[in-house]
């Protein structure tokens, strides 16, 4: 039976119609804000809720409004303070709150339970109380929070980022001036991982690239699948001299973005990879993926990325779980092993932006960085208008793993990414 929770991007899309239909509606509202594990980026969402802020007189109006919204199949439950509603794509929640309130419903709303439970011990300690969005004194007094900063300064921390917010240490970092300075979307320089029409993309390589360069980066690799890849097209041996002659041509047409020729080559069945060396020698860069477990355990699947990870000519593993949220939590591998093998060859692994992968998830990622494993950020994305939000989407996992920019390859110019390549060629040369 398939999980009652949705996926990341799914949530996000109905989050952000809901909102972009509240605006054409007119709704007297300051603010709308995704809530919950949608506003952590959580890789499966349970509910979808947004927090508005409006003035106490016009909440009902608000709520009203919302009602009547195009998209509202029924009202599924309504009260003083919020109503939630049934569409086509599934359910959602409204909570109001007011301007003076809205940074201390915003945390509350956000969750994560135990985060928030936290918090309230901080707020005992201060003689303060935190609950159902409201920040007040032991006599009933409201005390004002406007935004996330102060509600966090009145309990005595500095601002913890949402993605943080798991209950897995955050606070007792943030009590000692140690939380991680989370790499961010203005990090990403470049994304070495997108698909063409040459295999299962939609848009052409020229396409994608003029698609990131208005993105702002400063480089991409085109990655199309290898010949037997898990995928509905794949890009054959013979072709790969015509891809790169039509990069090349792209090369001197488009101007301030480099393009770097890549390929997603699979990991087959005994470890070795689709392409031979020779013709993955001439590729600016080598990402390898395990799409077919072949029905083999979590030790043999282990043991094809190690064996992937020791050649040469692989630079990067993707989506190293291979999972898909809300349905399947991918392989069941011996991890640390990954992360040794992963430093000692000097390979990286990928923290994938697409809402069928995000992988590696937060806790993962956290552990590959503690380890010592460079990571990627990438968007693995098959058309050029969802470059940006499949980014977002990895730009968020790995903050739940509390990654910095360090950490990240990509968050690194050109040059450094071509010399990474170069690093692990010349140990075999």
């Amino acid at each position: 039976m398939k999980s009652q929770r949705i996926p990341l991007g799914r949530a996000h899309l109905l989050a952000s119609t809901v909102i972009r239909e509240s605006r054409r509606a007119g709704l007297p509202l300051e603010h709308l804000t995704p809530l919950g594990s949608l506003r952590r980026q959580a890789p499966d969402v349970g509910d979808v809720s947004l927090l508005g802020v409006a003035p106490a007189r016009l909440q009902g109006d608000v709520l009203e409004g919302f009602t009547r919204l195009p998209l509202v199949t029924s009202v599924e439950a309504m009260m003083p303070t919020s109503v939630e509603i049934a569409t086509d794509r599934g359910r959602v929640r409204l909570h109001l709150t007011t301007q003076d309130d809205a940074g201390a419903a915003l945390v509350w709303h956000t969750g994560a339970q135990k985060h928030t439970q936290a918090l309230q011990s901080h707020a005992t300690r201060r003689s303060l109380t935190f609950r159902d969005g409201l920040l007040s004194r032991k006599n009933g007094v409201l005390v004002a929070a406007p935004d996330e900063n102060e509600l966090y300064k009145h309990l005595g921390l500095p601002y913890i980022a949402p993605e943080l917010r798991e209950g897995s240490g955050e606070i007792e970092a943030a009590e000692r001036g140690r939380l991680p300075r989370l790499v961010g979307a203005s990090h990403i320089r470049g994304d070495l991982h997108m698909h063409s029409t040459w295999s299962d993309g939609r848009d052409s390589i020229q396409h994608m690239v003029l698609a990131a360069k208005q993105l702002g980066y400063e480089y991409v690799a085109i990655t199309d699948h290898s010949e037997r890849a898990f995928a509905s097209r794949k890009l054959l041996a013979l072709e790969v001299p015509i891809q790169r002659e039509e990069i090349e041509m792209l090369r001197t047409r488009v101007s301030g973005i480099d393009i770097l020729h890549g390929v997603e080559v699979d990991i087959m069945g005994d470890g070795s990879l689709d392409f031979d060396d020779e013709l993955l020698a001439s590729f600016d860069i080598v990402l390898a993926s395990l799409h077919d477990d072949q029905g083999h355990d979590g030790t043999r699947l282990t043991e094809r990325y190690v064996e992937a990870m020791r050649h040469p000519l692989v630079n990067i593993i993707t989506h190293p779980a291979n999972r898909s949220p809300a349905y399947s939590p991918g392989y069941d591998l011996d991890f640390d092993r990954v992360f040794v093998t992963a430093v000692d060859t000097g390979t990286a692994l990928e923290i994938d932006g697409a809402p069928g992968h995000l992988d590696m998830d937060g806790a993962l990622a956290r552990r590959a960085a503690a380890a010592g494993v460079k990571v990627t950020i990438d968007s693995d994305c098959h058309r050029a208008e969802w470059l940006a939000r499949q980014m977002r989407f990895g730009v968020g996992t790995a903050r739940r793993g509390w990654i910095e920019p360090q950490h990240v390859l990509n968050a690194r110019g050109v040059d450094e990414v071509r010399a990474f390549v170069a690093r692990k060629r010349a140990r075999h040369d």
